[in-house]
């Protein structure tokens, strides 16, 4: 059973300052789709964002960039569901995770925010957990004291290899997701490629 996907929200900080930080790992991933099939963004301010559209077997799927900063994601990813009546169930949410070394991603359905305020604020907006996440590793600094300014950093020359190729494995794992569905997806993007 193929699993619908609607809207892919990116999640990051808006502004040239902040591009090239870890905390904007979802804008990276939602902007190499954008430009891999040529679909353009176009500033939307009722949607709080800028948003661009592509189509898999015929079905629209809206991509989101928030132009609200981090903590106040959900006001965007929310007033786009809201317009075109989509489910938080036909939503994915695209964001870096401390979790995860650099080089990972991991698909995951529902669960907790794990202090992640982009994720807190959607849970907000959502009225809970029961959307569809990609999660992208950055690493971790090793001391919490060090969290803030670590994500909103570049990653160092090494990690943006490593991402940059999870990504990319992220993105083909999405086509696997849309016409093969949830569990080939998983399956596919958490199989360890230094193991193959």
């Amino acid at each position: 059973m193929t699993q619908p996907i609607r809207l892919i929200a990116g999640l990051g900080n808006p502004g040239a300052g902040y591009l090239a930080t870890r905390h904007n790992a979802g804008f990276w991933f939602v902007d190499a789709l954008a430009q891999h099939v040529g679909a353009p963004w176009k500033k939307e301010t009722r949607f709080f964002g800028e948003t661009a559209r592509l189509q898999a077997d015929g079905q629209d799927i809206w991509l989101l960039k928030p132009a609200t900063f981090m903590n106040r994601s959900g006001q965007s990813v929310r007033a786009l569901a809201d317009f075109y009546k989509i489910a938080p169930h036909e939503i994915l949410v695209v964001h870096d995770d401390l979790d995860l070394p650099a080089g990972a991603a991991r698909l995951k359905r529902g669960g907790g925010h794990g202090g992640h305020n982009g994720l807190r604020d959607i849970h907000r907006h959502l009225g809970g957990p029961d959307y569809l996440r990609l999660r992208v590793g950055i690493g971790h600094p090793g001391q919490q004291q060090e969290v803030m300014n670590y994500v909103l950093a570049k990653p160092t020359p090494e990690q943006s290899r490593a991402i940059g190729d999870a990504l990319v494995r992220a993105a083909e794992a999405l086509d696997t997701l849309l016409s093969q569905g949830w569990d080939r997806a998983c399956t596919q993007l958490h199989t360890d490629p230094a193991r193959i």
